[in-house]
């Protein structure tokens, strides 16, 4: 992807040309609450910004507001991670150059004690089907967030969508990090990215643990892509276009990857082709 697209753009503005060139060029970019409660984009975004003279105002939200965003022509690249969705919208002409560029995964945490014998199980529709057949409590996200997005694809894989009608399901609609802290009040599952669980200092007093991980199921894969300039004039395309290029280049994939928490855990795995 790094080779195609160079010749595409003016050599003076390459992400490799004098910073003096970029002098207060700026974009918007949504994102999602993973990467930035995480604190992958404060480190990404001055790395990029110091190459390029490009500054990054990111707006962190979940992946289906950072969408709508995009969508309305209120920034000029989204970094998301809800591929099926991502692609739909390029091919509806809301976005273009979609390029994946980092995955993690998605983990079920929950109580200690749990209640529904998840840990006995390997496969996350069956920890689903657990939680439902035991009543156990769950909270959702309930945000349109790419979390919620893939929770209620796995709930509809095992029949139904649970809802009001069921006491132990609880839509929250709040942030990552918050429903994780609700979860551990209330006793109760839910389903995180596994970069935010790790980034939340007093997990280990949460009382929760993971109980379910590693299914080919949970891939979290994260997405970039620029708002379709033919729709919107004031698009900084080439700037955003800049962006792309940098995290999908060598030397933003290595960055990526070097991106640890306070433990020395990798959380984001670059993977751009």
């Amino acid at each position: 992807m790094y080779k195609k697209i160079i010749p595409l753009l003016l050599i003076p503005v390459l992400i490799l040309a004098s910073s003096t060139l970029h002098a207060r060029e700026a974009i918007k970019c949504a994102s999602t609450t993973s990467t930035y409660n995480s604190g992958l984009l404060d480190y990404l975004v001055p790395l990029f910004t110091k190459e390029t003279g490009i500054d990054v105002d990111v707006v962190a939200v979940g992946s289906g507001e950072a969408l709508e965003l995009g969508q309305k022509g209120e920034v000029d690249v989204v970094l998301t991670h809800a591929a099926n969705l991502e692609k739909q919208m390029v091919g509806e002409g809301f976005f273009i150059d979609r390029e994946e560029i980092m995955y993690n995964d998605f983990i079920i945490v929950g109580p200690d004690s749990d209640p529904a014998g998840i840990k006995k199980t390997q496969k996350v529709i069956d920890a689903f089907q657990k939680i439902r057949t035991a009543e156990a409590k769950f909270i959702s996200r309930s945000d349109n967030s790419g979390t919620n997005m893939r929770e209620n694809r796995l709930w509809a894989m095992t029949g139904t969508m649970p809802g009001r009608k069921n006491p132990w399901y609880l839509a929250e609609g709040q942030s990552m990090a918050d429903t994780i802290r609700n979860a551990s009040k209330q006793r109760a599952y839910t389903l995180s990215d596994r970069a935010t669980w790790l980034s939340i200092n007093d997990k280990d007093k949460s009382g929760l643990q993971i109980v379910l991980e590693g299914d080919p199921e949970l891939l979290n894969q994260y997405g970039v892509m620029i708002v379709n300039p033919a729709n919107f004039d004031h698009i900084n395309y080439q700037s955003a276009m800049n962006f792309v290029i940098w995290l999908t280049s060598p030397a933003g994939q290595a960055a990526i990857g070097a991106f640890k928490d306070s433990s020395g855990n990798t959380l984001f795995t670059p993977n751009a082709r």
